[in-house]
């Protein structure tokens, strides 16, 4: 089943001789249990992609759809609800917020949706454990290292029964054995079922995906099915 759709997707920003093109007819599908990594220089419309993907923000002409449900169809209050219950974001800026505790920062959107606070705290713990952060569950955001946060911010976006997870270089603040367990946390969600969509200029991360794509200029210039070895991704990505 494909959890999310870009059809001929294009985002252009000011007008006449001011307007820049970030994305210029995009298609992207993105299956259950798939995990795609988007590559690219910077500037190449990568985050673009993840916001319009995630409906923080509206495609110039052409189609997102979530679930097989066009995003161009859904009120504010509808997207709001799609982005609560059913899609996980990983943000460079980690979004957490100050007053929460890492734990009560993961499990608050399960709260939200209304699970049981006993359940959506286990779940948070599970989730914190699995990311090496157990005992720092207990500690406010300001008390954490940046590559701690990025991973509280990790646990909060997978945690849960989302089905679609957008991730702008959730291994950027990480050395790389936490930008594996990262990575692993990530395939286990899409082992369930999640689709996950991970920007990065990591391409030992980029290997781990089931496809690859690649963007320059806005546009898709290729993409590989089977992942080659991540000096050869690098490579790809830098001399397109």
């Amino acid at each position: 089943m494909s959890v999310l759709v870009l059809e001929k997707v294009s985002k252009s920003y000011g007008e006449g001789a001011t307007q820049v093109s970030a994305l210029r007819e995009v298609d992207l599908t993105v299956d259950a249990g798939h995990l795609v990594a988007i590559m690219g220089p910077s500037g190449s419309g990568k985050s673009t992609l993840l916001t319009i993907a995630g409906s923080l923000e509206e495609p110039s002409s052409g189609e997102v759809l979530v679930l097989g449900r066009p995003l161009s169809k859904m009120s504010r209050a509808e997207k709001a609800q799609l982005r609560r219950r059913t899609i996980g974001f990983v943000f460079q800026d980690f979004n957490l917020l100050p007053g929460l505790t890492a734990a009560e920062n993961v499990s608050l959107p399960l709260e939200l949706d209304g699970i049981p606070a006993r359940r959506a705290r286990e779940a948070a713990a599970a989730a914190l454990d699995e990311l090496g952060l157990g005992p720092r569950g207990a500690h406010f955001p300001d008390q954490l290292s940046g590559g701690e946060r990025q991973r509280v911010a990790i646990a909060r976006a997978v945690v849960g029964s989302r089905q679609l997870l957008l991730a702008d270089e959730p291994s950027g603040a990480l050395d790389s054995v936490n930008g594996e367990a990262v990575m692993r946390l990530i395939r286990k969600a899409c082992h369930r079922g999640v689709a996950a969509v991970v920007v990065t200029h990591d391409a030992q991360l980029a290997s781990w995906a089931d496809r690859v794509v690649f963007i320059r200029d806005g546009q898709v210039v290729d993409h590989t099915a089977s992942p080659p070895d991540p000096d050869q991704l690098l490579a790809q990505s830098e001399h397109r």
